[in-house]
């Protein structure tokens, strides 16, 4: 009976282990952003490619939600003779939903586990280990240089979707469904503002903030050889993806009280 309850306690006490030890070190790293010396080579190159892999697969999710969400739409829009208001659905769904959602899904499912793939290479290597030897921060020179840049393509690839979901719903809409290009362009900022597009922002630099330190923290922790690796790699995609639609969920609805009053 006292093996079954040590037993227990072990199961229990892991996950919160693990959740205080992604704690600290989310503080580490914030703490370390402001701290000299900045990682300069290390960002760019680590925005490069979280860019590389993500930006084509954010555009190949974009251009079928978007056509999707417009060609739906526009059918309910036709049944009260109100087409011409297919520009006001195309850039609520685009903005507020399609732009953080397929940010979700490229974020998480590309740049976050490439980022804990090395990461979680270079600790089975031992090399964080020789860089605390050397005197070495690793949350300053490996953690912070990848979190601000997954940060970074977040926003930037948030951006891209957007004007690239708009592009293709305005295409798909003029010459697919003959809508008047006048009325879609005009119906655009009918209901979406510069409010919509903010909360949309501050979604897309929250994403990314979380999936890189989620990612940085399953890889500098891995353990259990090249197989741990391999597993940090999918509870990373799992992980993020219950976290960023948490935080599109609870952004959306604080942004709502805000953008609708």
């Amino acid at each position: 009976m006292e093996g079954l309850l040590t037993m227990a306690t072990t199961l229990a006490a892991k996950p919160f282990g693990a959740l205080g030890g992604f704690f600290a070190m989310a503080i580490d790293t914030l703490i370390a952003i402001f701290k000299p010396p900045f990682a300069w080579r290390e960002y760019v190159l680590q925005t490069w490619f979280v860019a590389r892999v993500s930006v084509l697969p954010a555009l190949m999710l974009t251009l079928p939600y978007s056509v999707l969400l417009v060609f739906t739409f526009n059918i309910l829009l036709t049944e009260f003779g109100a087409a011409d208001f297919a520009g006001t659905g195309a850039a609520i769904g685009t903005v507020n939903q399609i732009g953080p959602i397929v940010t979700v899904l490229v974020v998480s499912g590309a740049g976050a586990t490439a980022m804990c793939a090395d990461l979680g290479a270079r600790t089975i290597r031992e090399e964080l280990d020789a860089m605390k030897v050397m005197g070495i921060n690793p949350i300053q020179a490996l953690v912070v240089p990848r979190v601000l840049a997954a940060t970074t393509v977040a926003l930037a690839l948030s951006s891209t979707v957007i004007i690239a979901g708009l592009a293709g719903a305005f295409l798909f809409c003029v010459f697919i469904q003959h809508v008047s290009a006048g009325a879609f362009i005009a119906g655009m900022t009918l209901l979406t503002g510069a409010a919509d597009v903010f909360v949309a922002l501050i979604k897309a630099t929250l994403f990314g903030l979380a999936a890189g330190l989620i990612a940085c923290y399953k890889g500098i922790s891995v353990g259990g050889g090249p197989a741990g690796v391999g597993n940090a790699v999918n509870e990373t995609v799992v992980f993020t993806f219950m976290v960023l639609f948490a935080i599109n969920v609870i952004v959306t609805a604080v942004g709502i009280q805000y953008t609708v009053q």
